[in-house]
């Protein structure tokens, strides 16, 4: 249960024009909170360009803060957002590994840069419509806050938000843990919120719905090299390493070459399997359950834990991607910076440079970076 203090103070929520928040901010109203909302703009490399939704988002949220009757204004955190987070996804891309902005966001502008306005605004906590529920418990006298999933599994978030940290926590409120996806979109509908049936924002923040690799080509050199089997036959050329993901099926350019066949004459797909930087080679594999996309352990870096500290060796869940389900695993040791993983069932494309992030229950407990 999200814990809301007695008195009701002001609450700064993160508006993004999506129906989520918008829903969020008329709940706390409804609480009996006074509710400024706050539009974030962390992009404007190509504002004007098709992919760019922020101008219409912007209209949005400005019509839903006029609707229920709160103020809004529009803060630009681009600048903090290409410090703290492109410039790290880029780096990340250009070490031949597939980062997770989203994670960093939220850390580092969503719940720091964000979080810092809010407080100057005179808030006492902020919201987003996130879903995911905030617990807090005592623990030697003290309160400590607890990341939860949300109780719609199929929207729970809770994995992009592992890195919060107990101050972040302490002062945020995620008023749709509580609520199904449907309620959400009901409760939009019988407000006639001018949003109320805008469709769901997916992919990176600032790509959108852009084609993925003509968005890296503008920040990254391509290098391009050989796209080999694990027997060391070259059968295509790849872009550059960067473009691809381990896992990945499609946009390989080798679909008409045939490998291994089965008996009736057709061929398993290829896959992303291994990037060799020294060698600038791609490596791929037929079949979907080939060895090499298997792992059954991994190890982390650059950890970060919801309570402040490691959670103790034991049987644990986690997820090495958000849209997976939870997978048992073993926590054989975890410092404050790294941890390794080892899993029951051996586990599918294990992505260097994405979170796994460790769960005890509903408890999301924290996580790290795939090395």
């Amino acid at each position: 249960m999200t814990h809301l203090s007695a008195s009701k103070g002001r609450v700064v929520v993160g508006m993004s024009g999506g129906v989520d928040s918008s829903v969020t901010a008329w709940l706390l109203k409804e609480q009996g909170y006074e509710v400024v909302g706050l539009f974030m703009k962390n992009w404007e490399d190509d504002d004007d360009s098709e992919y760019c939704s922020t101008r219409q988002d912007w209209i949005d949220a400005a019509s839903v803060a006029d609707l229920i009757g709160i103020e809004i204004e529009a803060v630009n955190f681009a600048a903090e957002y290409k410090d703290r987070v492109f410039a790290d996804f880029l780096r990340e891309y250009s070490a031949g590994r597939t980062p997770n902005p989203d994670v960093l966001c939220n850390a580092e502008i969503k719940f720091k840069a964000f979080l810092d306005h809010a407080m100057s605004l005179g808030a006492e906590r902020i919201a987003t419509g996130h879903y995911a529920r905030v617990r807090a418990v005592e623990e030697g006298g003290q309160a400590q806050y607890q990341l939860l999933k949300a109780l719609d599994h199929t929207k729970d978030q809770s994995y992009f938000l592992h890195r919060l940290n107990q101050a972040q926590l302490s002062r945020t409120l995620f008023p749709l843990g509580e609520l199904p996806k449907t309620e959400v979109r009901r409760i939009a509908a019988s407000l006639q919120l001018p949003n109320a049936a805008k469709k769901d924002s997916t992919g990176i923040c600032f790509i959108g719905e852009r084609p993925f690799r003509e968005f890296l080509n503008r920040y990254l050199p391509t290098q391009p090299g050989p796209i080999k089997t694990p027997e060391g036959v070259v059968v295509g050329q790849h872009q550059g390493l960067s473009f691809y993901t381990l896992g990945q099926r499609k946009g390989l350019g080798i679909g008409g070459v045939k490998g291994r066949q089965r008996d009736d004459g057709t061929a398993d797909a290829w896959y992303t399997a291994r990037k060799d930087l020294e060698s600038n080679t791609l490596y791929v594999v037929q079949g979907h359950d080939h060895p090499w996309l298997l792992s059954n352990k991994l190890n982390a870096q650059d950890g970060s834990w919801v309570a402040g500290h490691a959670p103790a060796p034991g049987s644990y869940a986690a997820k090495t991607r958000y849209r997976q389900s939870d997978a048992a695993c073993v926590l054989p040791f975890a410092q404050k910076d790294s941890f390794a993983l080892e899993f029951r069932e051996s586990q599918w494309a294990v992505t260097p440079g994405q979170s796994a992030v460790l769960y005890d229950g509903d408890v999301c407990l924290g996580g790290g970076i795939i090395v």
